[in-house]
């Protein structure tokens, strides 16, 4: 009985995806949009050379430590409305510090010299894409950590600052798939030269599709876990009715 009138609602809550107080340890991982062809890492930016490698497909990636670090890789495509046979797409790379606060809220610091895009748009840039730094603070208004009843796989959703819904993201690594979390690049900007943004840029379509990063199955140790939920529902409900 006291299974029953414990246990049982609490894995119920834990399905609905209800959560507790926010903290950093729920987010911590790497977190992929649905392509998963997206991650953060060395397989989407190479810091040493200061290349931008193009993934598969266009998707997002961000990665959280427990201690208050973040990384992003984004590639996004959009569509040209006058010529569908012109999208531009573009390669973000961001790294920095987050604060949590007390309401869910996200905001994202970044390291302002490690910044880097990459944006293109075959039709008017005469093959010549624009490599230049990136810098763009962050604010979620909140976010939620669950189990889709679907997949079984532990799903980020984030609202972004106007409430609107990010796509949802899925774990892909934990501990997180990241570089380092201090300064990558700690040069003056002022030593940058408009020939040497354009041989990185150059360099960076060079490497488009050489990526290290490798599919996830992470999704299926979740489905376990969900299964074994379940499972104990059940088993629950059966004591019940006995008793």
């Amino acid at each position: 009985m006291i299974f029953s009138s414990i246990i049982v609602p609490l894995l119920a809550l834990a399905a609905r995806g209800v959560q507790a107080d926010p903290s950093m340890a729920e987010l911590e991982g790497t977190w992929s949009s649905k392509s998963n062809t997206v991650f953060t890492g060395s397989g989407f930016y190479d810091p040493v050379d200061e290349l931008l490698i193009e993934p598969d497909l266009p998707g997002i990636s961000y990665s959280f430590t427990s201690d208050g670090f973040w990384e992003a890789a984004l590639y996004r495509v959009t569509s040209n409305p006058q010529n569908h046979s012109c999208p531009s797409a573009v390669l973000i790379y961001q790294h920095g510090s987050y604060e949590l606060l007390s309401n869910g809220s996200l905001v994202l610091t970044p390291i302002a010299v490690d910044g880097r895009q990459l944006l293109s748009e075959p039709c008017t840039d005469d093959g010549s894409s624009v490599y230049s730094r990136y810098v763009q603070a962050t604010f979620f208004k909140t976010y939620e950590v669950y189990v889709d009843g679907y997949n079984g796989r532990w799903t980020l959703q984030i609202y972004q600052f106007d409430g609107s819904k990010m796509q949802p993201l899925y774990l892909a690594y934990k501990p997180p798939n990241m570089l380092p979390t201090t300064a990558l690049n700690p040069t003056d900007s002022a030593s940058e030269t408009k020939t040497s943004l354009k041989k990185r840029a150059r360099r960076s379509l060079e490497n488009q599709y050489r990526t290290n990063a490798v599919k996830t199955t992470a999704g299926k140790n979740y489905d376990f876990y969900w299964w074994v939920a379940v499972s104990f529902v059940g088993i629950g409900s059966a004591s019940f009715f006995m008793i």
